[in-house]
């Protein structure tokens, strides 16, 4: 399925991969590590790796680890300080175990653990692309995951689907694999009579999102099917194609490229790196919203000017990401503000004639720029 739907995803015409696993496929129910099936998958990775492809993998599990260790319930989730802790100590397991697997197969792991703030963040984002190519270069094979030890709610990704996919933008790589617990995204919850597993989807709309379910019922991860189109709509908008498949089968990758069950999202045409990063980021500083007629002019192109802003919303100063939408609160577009919060207020729905004279001083004649500026 996946080699008729898109070539990318093969060793030979796919340069770099990335791979993510989540927690219910590499820990049981009872804490232990699923030690048998991840050596397959290892064994995959490695012949992927002989055949000239570069693969990076975003893991999860650690807390489900670290609670087993410390004894603590709901496995390791119960509050914030129990999942923190549990974190601390199941990273050093879950690093451990990614490095004695590869090495048995000559391969060199890198750990690199990352918070939300890191890949919102512009300057830190470009650092951990510079990172990653470098490493990449050296065929290591870096091994990711969020930074739960440290990560408060305000900058948390809150699950490795999205990681994935802003780890896959900022490496520069053209597929991700998502592996789950369930076959992909069926057309209503698995466990309906007459559900269809959907193999190919172009376009992330609502009617798509209407048919998500949460598919997995394992209690250990923090993803679901909601996440996981979340992770293929940030992907998607990068020109990356994302796949959803099912981990439950050993040799993974292997099943997946002859034609194992799965869903594949077709990737967008592609925008320039700036705007990717932009349209992926899932933290915003504030939101302007505007009129049906700059609405109209935003999806032709056309930058945000004052004279189509209703209302400003939120504390951001120039150079802040923010979220612009429509009267009834859809959003529009995602883009960088010319102006601060307090000053953008004061020009809503001015025309540029009359700024100097609102301001005391010689304006910018956008509030957002198109160069800076995309479309959601």
């Amino acid at each position: 399925m996946v080699a008729d739907l898109n070539a990318a995803f093969l060793p030979i015409s796919c340069p770099l991969l990335v791979v993510k696993i989540g927690s219910s496929l590499l820990v049981q129910p009872d804490g232990k590590l699923r030690q048998e099936w991840l050596q397959t998958l290892v064994a995959d990775i490695s012949a992927r790796h002989k055949a000239g492809q570069r693969i990076i993998i975003v893991t999860s599990g650690a807390i489900a680890l670290g609670a087993r260790r410390l004894g603590l319930e709901k496995g390791g989730r119960a509050s914030l300080a129990d999942a923190q802790a549990a974190a601390s100590v199941g990273q050093i397991v879950l690093s451990g175990i990614w490095a004695d697997l590869l090495e048995a197969q000559s391969l060199a792991a890198a750990q690199i653990l990352v918070t939300l703030d890191d890949l919102e963040d512009r300057r830190r984002y470009l650092n951990i692309a510079a990172t990653l190519d470098r490493l990449l270069g050296a065929g290591a094979v870096p091994v990711i995951n969020e930074n739960d030890s440290v990560a408060t709610e305000e900058i948390r990704f809150g699950d490795n689907d999205r990681l994935a996919a802003r780890v896959a933008q900022a490496a520069g790589a053209m597929g991700v694999v998502l592996l789950s617990d369930v076959d992909g995204l069926f057309d209503r919850a698995p466990h309906l009579p007459g559900a269809m597993l959907l193999p190919h989807v172009d376009k992330i709309d609502g009617r798509v999102r209407v048919m998500v379910a949460e598919g997995s019922s394992s209690g250990m991860g923090s993803g679901g099917m909601a996440s996981k189109l979340d992770a293929a709509d940030i992907a998607t908008r990068a020109g990356i194609g994302l796949v959803i498949a099912s981990g439950l089968r050993d040799h993974p990758l292997s099943a997946l490229e002859q034609g194992g069950a799965a869903t594949f999202f077709a990737p967008r045409a592609g925008a320039s790196a700036r705007k990717s990063w932009l349209g992926g980021r899932l933290t915003v500083k504030g939101r302007i919203r505007i009129d049906d007629g700059a609405v109209q002019a935003l999806k032709s192109g056309s930058s945000l000017l004052p004279a189509g802003a209703l209302s400003v919303e939120g504390e951001f100063k120039r150079g802040d990401v923010i979220d612009i939408s429509a009267d009834d609160d859809t959003a529009i577009a995602r883009g960088l503000s010319e102006y601060d919060a307090v000053d953008a207020a004061r020009i809503c729905g001015h025309r540029s004639s009359e700024l100097a004279a609102i301001l005391g001083t010689v304006p910018r004649s956008v509030l957002v720029h198109r160069d800076q500026l995309v479309l959601l």
